[in-house]
């Protein structure tokens, strides 16, 4: 069983930043490749950033690049986001997520265990 939870999150002015954890924990919890989420109100979830658990490859979605960054710490089982130059559209909840192994890291139905999210509100 592995857990996971966010933390970070919060009210920012446009323009501002903010860095999201994740802290996991339960067996082999720093073993995985592991993603950010965020799910706007009447909207579908949709993945901005991977990174692997080794060599610590990412990627992301195009609407962050440039502006978020991955990262992780494996010694403390945490992964983070950096947030920068943040928008009002970058509001909703952020969750993070540890990949299967299989298929798309775009596709939500490829991650197995999931936070419980944390709230980011970019007021303009």
């Amino acid at each position: 069983q592995v857990q996971l939870v966010e933390s970070g999150g919060g009210l920012v002015q446009a323009g501002g930043s903010l860095r999201l954890s994740c802290a996991a924990s339960g067996r082999t919890a720093s073993s995985y490749t592991m993603g950010w989420f965020r799910q706007a109100p009447g909207k579908e979830r949709k993945f901005l950033a991977r990174i692997s658990w080794s060599v610590g490859y990412t990627s992301y979605a195009d609407s962050v690049k440039g502006r978020f960054t991955i990262s992780r710490d494996n010694a403390k089982n945490t992964v983070y986001l950096q947030m920068n130059s943040l928008k009002p559209e970058d509001t909703a909840v952020y969750y993070c997520a540890r990949w299967v192994y299989s298929g798309s890291y775009y596709d939500t139905g490829n991650y197995d265990y999931w936070g419980q999210g944390t709230q980011v509100t970019v007021s303009s």
